[in-house]
């Protein structure tokens, strides 16, 4: 992983809804409109569209939901990425979904268990080291994280880098202002053998140069990536 040229390109295209949704006719409805993002999302110049596993709150994707690990849950979201994979494999696009702890996938090994299981070409993983810990877990960040990239590296296309302030949740800081250990994590990404963009997320206008900042300093200082 390099710092980036200067320029802009777009690497991805958010496709979030809740494939998920207990209301089977608005999961119908956001399936339809994500379908049509991935067709036409390399007219807008990505070849990857991001998803949210999703959650069977009724109000939010973003939210736990007891239900979410139930294998109801589990089946709805095999039949949902189903219907993505197909609209993706005719757009020529890739899906990345994200292991998240308030969502159906919510741990590295639950995104392993769905690459397995669905054995796509066109399914891949967005990695975000500050999303993946619940609570109590993260004091073992360094071990979570190094496990999470055992499980997960070879296929991940894209990654995230914003901060985390609590575990129990998914993380909501700039890049350098958390408790996240960017160190090992960059160091750990770089392990996979992941070279691709490292997208900023979660912060303010005002906040961009000083992440930018501490990212670059990581990136270009030898011990990292």
């Amino acid at each position: 992983m390099a710092p980036a040229e200067r320029g802009i390109s777009i690497d991805s295209i958010a496709g979030y809804t809740n494939l998920v949704d207990p209301d089977p006719e608005r999961r119908r409805a956001g399936l339809q409109r994500l379908c049509g993002l991935i067709r036409t999302a390399r007219a807008h110049g990505a070849d990857k569209v991001a998803l949210c596993t999703g959650s069977r709150d009724a109000d939010s994707m973003w939210r736990w939901h007891d239900g979410n690990d139930d294998a109801d849950a589990w089946n709805d979201l095999l039949a949902s990425l189903g219907v993505c994979i197909e609209a993706a494999e005719e757009a020529g696009v890739t899906l990345v979904f994200e292991p998240e702890v308030n969502n159906v996938v919510h741990t590295a090994r639950k995104a392993r268990r769905l690459l397995d299981e669905l054995q796509s070409a066109r399914l891949k993983v967005v990695f975000d080291g500050a999303n993946i810990y619940h609570k109590g877990e993260l004091a073992r960040q360094q071990e979570m994280l190094s496990e999470a990239i055992d499980l997960l590296g070879a296929d991940i296309a894209l990654a995230h880098a914003k901060d985390i302030e609590e575990d129990g949740d998914a993380g909501h800081a700039a890049a350098g202002t958390g408790k996240l250990d960017f160190g090992h994590y960059l160091s750990e990404l770089a392990r996979s053998g992941y070279d691709g963009p490292l997208l900023i997320h979660g912060l303010d206008e005002h906040q961009v140069p000083e992440s930018v900042r501490f990212l670059r300093g990581h990136l270009e200082g030898g011990g990292t990536c």
